[in-house]
Parts: C-alpha cells; sequence; structure tokens
C-alpha cells in the first residue's frame, strides 16, 4: 500500500511505532496532490512548506512520546474554517485576499492534536450549493469520474479525502453539505448534533443549521477526529456543555438489537435513483443480517422540509452576510460614484450568483409585512419537523435511509434548474433542522460505477450509537474499501 493510500488509523499506528516518519508521510501526499489535484481541483489554497515544518513538529512530539492519534497526520480543511495567517476565501471572490488573524476553535484542537495542515479545500461559495460548481475560483470534480460533481458544499473535502490528497478532512454540514459530498464521494462523513462541536470560526452561512464535522476513509478515521474536535467552547454560546466520550470505542454490538426505523417518506420517495434504491434494498437486509429489527416509521411533515428549510437557510445568510459591504469585511470596489454605489458594486462584484440569489430570497422573506408568512411559518413547520423526529425515537433508535436521491449527477447538467439542484439535499436537510446527527457511510455502486451512501440518523448527541452502527456495517461490507482509479 502506498503512503497516501492509509486510514489515519493505520498511519498513526506507524508513526508511534517509528515505523514513518510524518515528514515522509506528509510529503508523499504533497507528492499525490501534484500529481491528482490539477484534474480533481480539490484544493484552493495548499501550505506546502507549512505543512512540513508543522510534519517535522510531530515527529519530535513523537520522538518524546508526547503525540495523539492526530499526531502528524495531514488533514485538509474546507476553506469556510477561520485558519490564522492561512488564506481563508470560502469560496468567494469577495474574500480573496483575507487571511484571518485567528484560529477557528476546531483548528486550535486540531493543532494541540499535532495534526498537519495540508491547505483549504474548495466549495460552494459561502457554502451555498450541493455541487462545488459554485466556487468562485474552479469547479472540483469527482475523483469517481471526472464528468460528474463531487458534492457539495465540501466537495472539495470529499474529493481529496476519496482521491487520497489527504488522509481527513474537515466539512461543515448546513442542508448535508457533509454527508452528501461523502456519499457522491465513497468515503464516511459525520454530520454533529448542533452544539457538540464549536462554531467559532466557522464562517456563517445559517447559524441555527451549520455544524462542522469529519470526513474520513473509514468510520475509525472519522470517530478519531471527533475525539479531537467535540466539546464545550464558551466562545460559542451555541456549544453544549456535555462530556464528550470516546468516539473511538467500536467494539460494542453495532446494529444487534436496535430498532431500525425506515421512514416511509424516504424510502418511498418520487424520483429515488432505481440505483439507489437497490442500494438501501441490500443496505436493510444487511442490516437485519447484524441483528437489527427494521421497522417503517413515518416523518409525516418531510414534504414541507425542502420549503422550510429554503425559507430559513436564505434568511439567515441575508442576515449573516450583510457584514460583507467592502467596509467591513471583503473586496471593496475601486470603481463607484459613491458610498452606496460602491456598497452595491462591491457585493454585485463579490457575490456569485446563488449567493445574490439566496440573499434576495433572505431579504425579502424577513421583510415587513412577510416575515411571519414566510419566516414565522418556516419556524413552525421546522418545530413540528423536530417533533416528527422525537416520536420517531421513542420507536426506534436510529433512522436509516438514502442520503441523496440520485447518486452524482454530470457536471453543469443542473446549474440552470436551481430547484432541481436544491431537491438534491431532500433527506439530509431535516437533520439540520432539527439538530440531529447523521452519518453517511458507503453502501454500493450505481451502474456506471458512482458511489452511493447509507444515512444513519440518531437522536441528540448520539454520534458514538451512529459510529458503532456504521462501523459493524463498514466492517460486514465491502464497499469502503473501493477507491477510485486515478
Amino acid at each position: 500500500m502506498k503512503l497516501h493510500e492509509l486510514t489515519i488509523e493505520e498511519a498513526s499506528r506507524q508513526l508511534a511505532r517509528r515505523e514513518l516518519s510524518s515528514v515522509t508521510l506528509t510529503q508523499a501526499v504533497l507528492d499525490r496532490i501534484a500529481a491528482v489535484d490539477p484534474r480533481i481541483g480539490a484544493y484552493l489554497t495548499l501550505d506546502a512548506e507549512g505543512a512540513l515544518a508543522q510534519a517535522a513538529h510531530a515527529d519530535r512530539r513523537i520522538a518524546k512520546d508526547e503525540g495523539t492519534p492526530l499526531t502528524g497526520i495531514p488533514l485538509g480543511i474546507k476553506d469556510v474554517i477561520c485558519t490564522q495567517g492561512l488564506r481563508t476565501t470560502c469560496g468567494s471572490r469577495l474574500l480573496e485576499n483575507f487571511i484571518p488573524p485567528y484560529n477557528a476553535t476546531v483548528m486550535d484542537k486540531l493543532q494541540t492534536a499535532g495534526a498537519v495542515i495540508l491547505g483549504k479545500l474548495n466549495m460552494d461559495e459561502f457554502a451555498m450549493g450541493s455541487s462545488t460548481e459554485n466556487s468562485a475560483y474552479q469547479v472540483t470534480r469527482n475523483p469517481w469520474n471526472q464528468d460528474h460533481i463531487p458534492g457539495g458544499s465540501s466537495g472539495g473535502s470529499g474529493a481529496a479525502v476519496a482521491a487520497d490528497m489527504c488522509l481527513g478532512a474537515l466539512g461543515s454540514d448546513t442542508g448535508g453539505s457533509i454527508r452528501q459530498p461523502a456519499s457522491h464521494c465513497g468515503v464516511v462523513g459525520l454530520k454533529p448534533t448542533y452544539g457538540r462541536v464549536s462554531r467559532y470560526g466557522l464562517v456563517a452561512f445559517a447559524s441555527s443549521l451549520d455544524q462542522i464535522g469529519p470526513m474520513g476513509k473509514s468510520v475509525k478515521d472519522c470517530a478519531l477526529i471527533m475525539n479531537a474536535i467535540s466539546g464545550h467552547d464558551e466562545r460559542d454560546s451555541t456549544s453544549v456543555p456535555r462530556p464528550v466520550p470516546d468516539y473511538t470505542k467500536l467494539t460494542g454490538d453495532g446494529f444487534k438489537g436496535l430498532r431500525v426505523g425506515l421512514p416511509l417518506e424516504y424510502h418511498r420517495a418520487e424520483g429515488l435513483d432505481p440505483d439507489v434504491r437497490t442500494a438501501m434494498a441490500a443496505a436493510i437486509e444487511t442490516v437485519r443480517a447484524l441483528g437489527a429489527e427494521t421497522v417503517e416509521v413515518s416523518l409525516p411533515h418531510t414534504e414541507y422540509a425542502v420549503a422550510a428549510y429554503y425559507i430559513i437557510a436564505p434568511c439567515e445568510a441575508s442576515s449573516n452576510l450583510a457584514r460583507y459591504d467592502g467596509v467591513r469585511y471583503g473586496v471593496r470596489s475601486r470603481d463607484h460614484e459613491d458610498m452606496l454605489d460602491m456598497f452595491r458594486r462591491s457585493r454585485t462584484n463579490g457575490f456569485g450568483a446563488e449567493v445574490q440569489r439566496r440573499i434576495i430570497l433572505g431579504t425579502y422573506a424577513l421583510s415587513a409585512g412577510y416575515y411571519d408568512a414566510y419566516y414565522g411559518k418556516a419556524s413552525q413547520i421546522r418545530s413540528l419537523i423536530m417533533q416528527d423526529f422525537r416520536w420517531a425515537y421513542e420507536t426506534c433508535d436510529v433512522l436509516l435511509s438514502p442520503v441523496a436521491p440520485t447518486p452524482a449527477f454530470k457536471i453543469g447538467e443542473n446549474t440552470d434548474d436551481p430547484l432541481t439542484m436544491y431537491m438534491s439535499d431532500v433527506f439530509t436537510l431535516s437533520a439540520n433542522l432539527a439538530g440531529i446527527p447523521g452519518i453517511s457511510v458507503p453502501c454500493g455502486l450505481s451502474s456506471d460505477g458512482l458511489p452511493i451512501g447509507l444515512q444513519i440518523m440518531g437522536p441528540h448527541f448520539s454520534e458514538d450509537r451512529l459510529l458503532q452502527a456504521a462501523y459493524h456495517f463498514e466492517q460486514n461490507t465491502a464497499f469502503h474499501q473501493q477507491r477510485p482509479e486515478l
């Protein structure tokens, strides 16, 4: 096995035994990036010199037996997370030259753990998109088929992990932006409970929905990253002061004895691709064989989830992005007649079409005379969706569903059809509205050879249960061992 193909677990074991140095490992991954990324387009900023310096420091820590499981492990970071001294663009021209003067909390935690940060990964601008076609800089391509999207908005993270251009990555998930690219790229992605991982230093899209989470080649790798980044943070008012379990203890019974709910609204949805339906049927049989009891459940307000989400998220985006005016934040237009014209030109030139669309939608829904009819009503629907999940978890332990209704579609196929693009998140965004955790784990390939992911969702703060279930599914199937040919 080549060094860049190692999982975090395998590399950590070799580093601890002094069979491998972090400098050697990091250089191998940098060489892989140089060879592959010109075709994939996952990285926006690569800090090769800084990564090798961090790797040398990690080797010194390991030599003193001061390492952690992540010490010396090369990771990639979605470009929506602030990294001190390292450019953070959010995939937008408006932040083209922004270098944060501080670290996000998750970055402080990773650096304390001794991880090596390779650079920043491409994304849909301000995390608004499902295909990573909305980046202001480049389109990221799916390593399994470069004519197809990698998913979004964390498409750079999913593609980098799948193409072995990092051993693991951080993404952010506002409506499925970790789980959907994980599914499309054939890797594992976990969206934690809202409040489990600090959002301090995460550039906000929709503050009540955003959550940082890990993406990895295996369930164990995601568990290792979760151990490092989870926990209460006083700088984040939404962070929950709750003890963090050891997520790497995956020796439990997995699905044995679990009551697994199959939401009717997900498994019988119109537009569900036949390949996805076949993969789901096989996955359900697998979990039954692993000792689970399956039961059909209903989440009756699912039909309103997309509409509610695309009111709430744009409203919060409209508020959060108001600060980017060319004065307080962002690139300032030099061609303007007066101050108001400068504001208008800076935002018009700086924001892409999708971001402008959502700002306009959110501003309209928040305007006088429409607030109650749109945002107020959407908030009520959100409460009903949360209630649906609470009732479902009274009769089952976890929920099983597809991650996306189709495998990855072709680049450019849906760029002129925003509604179709929005519907690609139909199975994931309800978890964000409810604040519950969800994980995507590979469960099949389409007839075209594209990955398909299985989504497992659980009650609040049930990440340990989800990881255990996903791990046992992974260990009893071979899908995670399949890699794209590059």
